[in-house]
């Protein structure tokens, strides 16, 4: 069990694949079945604190490099059933040998199942796709497990990720200059936004110097943010080619709903959290969560004061710290309370961040907590000034 648990994604998208082109109403009611299994499943399964020792740590990657095939196959069932719904040879191949229709589906698919079907590719994407590829781009000398995390983030068009997080976030996390620190009280789809664009931004000055060290200008042949640019350009021409120009807009779509996603993520993890500029990356500068659901889901990124600790750890290998700040809730229920209901997130939040004022910031952390709080715009950490 303590193998197979981390196959529920390998699971999940198998069952996406076969459910969601059944026809009318399939791929809404699937949406909102998986997210009800992950947050009630977070709510009512008991916490898992526990650290394991495996054997055949093979068995612990498998799962992760499956969902680069299965969420492809996924992808273009979607843009093929969202884009021009004709006969090719993609579809007689699914009918042939898996009996998967996607003509009928194509034409049974209404608006309502439409919206809920990019939305669940989006988070698919997030999930068994951004989530494996950042556990894999921080084997940097590891290069098979590094080209299944490229071709994995490729998408969402996000070959930032594995050099901005990387070599970026890791040294920055907790200062404002870092893109995927949330400043407290920062508007959830501002923020979204400026880290999309500085993240970019970032990545660019991290290999433009890489190159450079080495002779090299931007346009050398290795830049590795033109050929991860170059990966995306690949799944979009093969969304273009199974679902048209209409089913290559739904993939560019999903893949930025996949990012935003990732945003809003990194949002939760770090919010309001502060780290004065040259102190150590202690595991007080991340929230973490021990909900069962979203730590087998997210292969335990969950433990995220352990990854920023010693971010060369496997994900088996995350410790889950006792004393660390704590969510109040599993991850996909606060990724869903910062973007539908920020005014609450902000709320619920304000009571952790007042905790982790008095119980977990340095003395230097607290003057500027201060002016965090007095910045925010959120009364109840005004009220702390």
């Amino acid at each position: 069990m303590k193998y197979a648990k981390y196959y529920i994604s390998t699971v999940t998208l198998l069952a996406a694949i076969y459910i969601c082109p059944k026809g009318e109403y399939y791929p809404t009611a699937f949406f909102i079945g998986f997210s009800l299994f992950i947050i009630l499943g977070d709510i009512f399964i008991k916490e898992d604190n526990r650290e394991r020792d495996y054997a055949n740590t093979f068995f612990l990657n498998l799962p992760m490099y499956i969902n680069l095939p299965l969420l492809l196959i996924l992808v273009m069932i979607s843009v093929f059933i969202l884009g021009k719904g004709q006969s090719n040879t993609y579809s007689e191949f699914l009918f042939n040998i898996f009996d998967i229709d996607l003509i009928y589906a194509s034409s049974t698919i209404n608006i309502l199942d439409s919206i809920f079907l990019v939305a669940l590719i989006g988070l698919l994407i997030g999930i068994m796709g951004t989530v494996p590829g950042h556990e894999l781009s921080h084997r940097t000398k590891e290069k098979f497990d590094m080209f299944m995390a490229n071709w994995l983030l490729a998408l969402s068009w996000d070959c930032a990720f594995a050099i901005e997080h990387v070599y970026g976030h890791h040294k920055n996390v907790g200062l404002s200059s870092d893109p995927a620190t949330a400043m407290r009280g920062e508007n959830i789809y501002l923020f979204v936004l400026k880290a999309i664009v500085q993240e970019q931004r970032d990545a660019w000055k991290i290999e433009s110097e890489r190159l450079r060290r080495k002779g090299h200008t931007i346009a050398y042949i290795k830049n590795r943010m033109l050929i991860g640019y170059l990966r995306s350009l690949v799944i979009t021409f093969l969304s273009f080619i199974v679902g048209g120009f209409k089913g290559m807009l739904i993939f560019l779509l999903c893949s930025f709903i996949a990012k935003a996603l990732l945003e809003v993520i990194n949002y939760t993890e770090h919010y309001g959290l502060i780290r004065v500029e040259g102190e150590r990356v202690m595991p007080r500068h991340s929230w973490n969560s021990n909900s069962i659901m979203s730590s087998v889901y997210l292969y335990n990124v969950t433990r995220h004061s352990s990854h920023h600790e010693k971010a060369n750890l496997k994900f088996w290998e995350l410790r889950a710290y006792e004393g660390a700040p704590m969510m109040p809730h599993g991850y996909l229920t606060m990724l869903y309370l910062a973007i539908f209901m920020p005014f609450y997130f902000h709320k619920i939040m304000a009571k952790k961040l007042i905790d982790w004022d008095e119980n977990y910031a340095s003395k230097q952390e607290r003057e500027l907590s201060n002016i965090s709080n007095k910045n925010s715009g959120i009364p109840s950490l005004i009220g702390q000034v």
